[in-house]
């Protein structure tokens, strides 16, 4: 900066994910002064901002529910190890089940139940057709922050039985009228050949006048992935021989300095072209490896995820209320593996296109002196069109064409300044219009196929929630809740399977979950320690089962109860640990007599519910421009179900998952000012393993060892 006049000036920096750090500075006349701040990395602190639990920004102390929050600092550290976000995720949120290593997250869940997952508060999620392809729907390499509310809310409507995630995408840095970011980078196994693979990501920010501007563009090739053997990692569903695009824009004006405009655009693409075929394993003896072949079909994976949001904000619209509108839409096309569940076989793919709108309004009230109110409320607006049909034109699933209008209002109020209570509700209209269709037929000539007469289904819901927080003491600082969530059951499972003809013979009824929590959170000087524990029922689960062949849901009374715990130390200024630990289970009334012990009562199974998982970390910053991260994660046991006693063999979700222990490595050094080079190591020991869902799903052709030692390099160069 030029031409500052002498005198005393403090500057302060700070940034997302990192302590605010001060300095006082003395400018003579004529001096060239250089100054130096490191800035020391921050834990999710109290006072944090979110705005996705209660659509509005408030702290972390006044918000009556579990929350984690990734900031970008954790998202670019868990980035150097792998760009994944579903490995990500799994590292850092309590809860959440562990990653699949593949192109879906089918038992992936949060807390047990189905999670929904949001762009910037587009639903990502498609919960009429679950395919399991939602967490990996965008790169984190535009990513600002994630914040995810764990348990039952209504906050965004259908889908987030389990809690939601939504992904923040970033902003411009205005501090500049152009800067930029590059990065180029190499990935591989340390073991075995044609594992090489690349890296490219660029983007550009900032502000003239008015405006303010990002544009970012990636493009990575993995190569083969293989397991700690040097084997080909099963190419079904894999994420080896990958290309994968990330397109993204956010332009933004104000208006004036209480009314902005802002447009958000994000392509996501990613497919796999496989030289490898998959050679089935022989379950919890030998794994499914590829082999050279010729792949059948078409290639696999999501062909294109668009989203696009325009968002008008004004901080005084009227009195002293503020407004939030958006304009969304999302289009999504995915690819899956060919099914043998029809007659000849085939690949599906799922395709959902969502239109809607949001008015969110926030006004303080003051009915009574010293107690601070605020009344949020709005409405919600979606249409989301979903179906999935096989790539040689045949339907599987109809299209499900759902209209979504859905009120809501939430109060809170803040007692004595220290005391956080709130209450709200949302009223649930849907309408979900079916045409007539066939079922796929499971013999030739047409043999087993249905003609099932179509129509409406509506459903009309009020789903409430209440909580409190106490925020005085930091020693202390203890929550209550109660949520419910609103969900249509998946309704395309329900569709392809059915054995009768018409829509009232089907079981469509929804899934109201009641979810009870209490937590508390504590720092004790450099300690931070937090613990929930968590209750959940539903009158008609969604517990997944394989009766000849065919899978479908049993729906029975499911609780599902667990708890959680974390904590992290700064035992030096440049040394700091920490970690989680999160068990959960569930079970299934299958007599509907109130009771869950009965002899025809179950355990929900591994689909749904994850066997416990144990996370540690280490930060070491004591060596000048060098940050070390070592990552540690165990996975349970989880042994509740017997095989077939005449074939041996498990149903899905019911093979038993052994313990495994994994870690990874983040090395970081700042070469100088603006370049940056990076390491990831995953698998640090090159351990052999089996992912929870290799385990799992209990069949030969999904028994696939998780990746061997991987590397990372890359290089980041900041202007």
């Amino acid at each position: 900066m030029d031409r500052i006049d002498p005198g005393t000036y403090t500057i302060t920096v700070s940034s997302t994910g990192y302590e605010s750090q001060q300095r006082e500075v003395v400018v003579l006349a004529s001096d060239t002064l250089r100054v130096a701040i490191v800035l020391n990395d921050k834990s999710a602190k109290l006072d944090e901002v979110i705005v996705s639990a209660s659509r509005k920004a408030e702290s972390l102390s006044q918000t009556p529910s579990s929350v984690t929050v990734l900031t970008a600092k954790d998202i670019n550290t868990q980035s150097v190890i792998s760009p994944n976000l579903a490995n990500i995720l799994s590292y850092s949120v309590p809860g959440l089940g562990t990653s699949t290593n593949q192109t879906g997250n089918s038992g992936q869940t949060l807390r047990g139940r189905n999670v929904l997952v949001l762009i910037d508060g587009i639903p990502q999620s498609t919960p009429l057709r679950a395919g399991g392809r939602d967490i990996r729907s965008i790169d984190p390499s535009v990513i600002e922050r994630v914040e995810v509310i764990k348990g039952a809310t209504a906050t965004y409507g259908n889908g987030a039985e389990g809690g939601l995630i939504n992904y923040i995408t970033k902003k411009a840095n205005t501090g500049k009228q152009f800067g930029g970011y590059t990065q180029i980078g190499l990935t591989g196994n340390l073991e075995g050949d044609s594992t090489i693979g690349y890296r490219v990501s660029q983007q550009f920010y900032g502000r003239v006048t008015k405006f303010d501007y990002i544009v970012s563009g990636m493009y990575e090739k993995s190569g083969v992935f293989r397991d700690a053997k040097g084997l080909v990692i099963s190419p079904e569903y894999g994420l080896g021989e990958t290309k994968s695009y990330n397109g993204f824009v956010k332009v933004g004006y104000d208006i004036t300095a209480k009314q902005r405009l802002e447009l958000m655009y994000n392509y996501f693409s990613s497919r796999q072209d496989s030289r490898y075929v998959t050679k089935t394993g022989v379950y919890d003896q030998s794994p499914a490896i590829g082999i050279a072949g010729d792949r059948p079909g078409v290639d696999e994976g999501t062909r294109f995820n668009h989203n696009s949001n325009l968002q008008y904000t004004n901080q005084q619209i009227f009195g002293n209320t503020d407004l939030t509108a958006n304009l969304y839409f999302q289009d999504f096309y995915t690819i899956y593996s060919n099914s043998a569940s029809f007659y000849e076989g085939g690949q599906s793919a799922i395709t959902s296109t969502k239109k809607g709108a949001r008015l969110n309004l926030n006004t303080p009230l003051n009915f009574i002196p010293q107690v601070p109110m605020q009344l949020n409320y709005g409405l919600d607006l979606m249409n989301d069109q979903t179906a999935q049909k096989l790539v040689d034109g045949r339907s599987w699933v109809p299209k499900m064409n759902m209209l979504n209008v859905a009120p809501y209002l939430q109060a809170s109020a803040n007692l004595f300044s220290y005391l956080t209570l709130k209450a709200g509700l949302r009223a649930e209209n849907i309408n979900i219009d079916i045409d007539d269709f066939n079922t796929l037929a499971t013999g030739a000539n047409g043999a087993g196929s249905i003609a099932v007469k179509g129509g409406t289904l509506n459903y009309n819901a009020l789903v409430f929630n209440a909580g409190a927080r106490y925020s005085k003491l930091k020693l202390f600082n203890p929550f209550i809740s109660y949520a419910q969530s609103f969900s249509v059951f998946e309704l395309g499972r329900v569709l392809r399977a059915a054995k009768a003809n018409t829509l009232e013979q089907l079981e469509t009824k929804p899934i109201i979950i009641n979810n009870y929590e209490g937590g508390f959170s504590s720092t004790i000087g450099n300690l931070n320690f937090s613990a929930a524990y968590y209750y959940s029922t539903s009158k008609l689960g969604a517990n997944l089962l394989e009766v000849n062949g065919v899978y479908i849901s049993q729906r029975i009374p499911e609780r599902v109860y667990g708890f959680e715990l974390q904590a992290d130390y700064q035992l030096l200024k440049s040394l700091t640990i920490g970690g989680n630990y999160a068990q959960v289970e569930g079970k299934g009334d299958v007599d509907n007599d109130g009771k869950y012990d009965g002899a025809a009562d179950v355990y929900l199974n591994t689909t749904r519910i994850p066997p416990s998982k144990t996370t540690a970390y280490l930060k070491f910053t004591g060596v000048q421009n060098l940050s070390l991260d070592l990552n540690w994660m165990r996975v349970g046991n989880r042994d509740r179900f017997k095989a077939n006693a005449t074939t041996g063999k498990y149903l899905i979700g019911e093979g038993p998952v052994k313990e495994f222990n994994l870690f990874n490595l983040a090395a970081s050094y700042r070469v100088s000012q603006p370049l940056r080079v990076n390491l990831g190591i995953e698998n640090v020991f090159n351990k052999a393993y089996y992912p929870s869902i290799s385990q799992f799903y209990g069949s030969d052709i999904n028994y696939v060892r998780g990746n061997g030692r991987r590397f990372n390099l890359s290089a980041g160069y900041s202007f």
